[in-house]
């Protein structure tokens, strides 16, 4: 065993260590790629947030399918890469990347414009990540919240009762520092948000006491 110091790089993670002892986790070079496959490298038009705050993605059964061909990239592979960085550096795309991962079987056109969305977002803050400052006077910490049915189409129920479900999201911190954090969809119908915020919760200290 050799000690080489603190590391600069891990699994394509830039790790930089402040004055201050604050430690910053990015991944350019990562961003970089996924902006390049899908075609956007020399476009300036970005994105302020990771999702259209109008549109609730559905199945779009009725639309066009996702053309590779049209889009230039691969659709599967982009939601890979991104299902990676969220769960990496980047939890602020956690529920868009889940909500355009959820219709990889069968991805419409709607579906290829939201990836396109998403990175164009990406590329506005590419240079930004995570940030830990650890506090030794702290524990576990355990942030959850609930979107009761906000998903929820009625013309669609029927083709996917999945609308009908709630979201949870969570965030568990350790000495200050966030080490999980999730944008799932529940397994059950909540029939009310009291109900839908105790699966959350639920669900959440699942993580805190696995």
């Amino acid at each position: 065993i050799e000690d080489q110091g603190n590391p600069a790089d891990y699994v394509g993670v830039n790790i930089r260590r402040q004055k201050d002892g604050t430690i910053e986790l990015t991944q350019r070079a990562l961003i970089d790629q996924i902006i390049e496959d899908c075609g956007i490298n020399d476009s300036t038009y970005t994105k302020p947030v990771p999702a259209k705050a109008s549109l609730i993605l559905h199945a779009f059964k009725d639309s066009v399918p996702f053309s590779e061909k049209e889009f230039g990239f691969s659709y599967r592979s982009a939601v890979g890469k991104l299902n990676y960085l969220s769960q990496t550096s980047r939890p602020d795309i956690m529920y868009a990347t889940h909500q355009i991962a959820k219709y990889s079987s069968d991805p419409r056109k709607e579906h290829g414009e939201a990836v396109i969305y998403l990175v164009r977002y990406l590329k506005k803050t590419r240079d930004i990540g995570l940030k830990f400052k650890p506090d030794s006077t702290y524990g576990f910490e355990c942030y959850c919240d609930a979107d009761f049915s906000g998903n929820w189409l009625k013309f669609l129920a029927h083709l996917d009762p999945s609308t009908a479900k709630s979201r949870s999201g969570w965030v568990i911190f350790y000495a200050k520092c966030p080490i999980i954090w999730a944008s799932k969809l529940q397994t059950q119908v909540a029939l009310s948000t009291t109900e839908a915020e105790y699966i959350a919760m639920s669900q959440a200290l699942r993580d805190v006491i696995p």
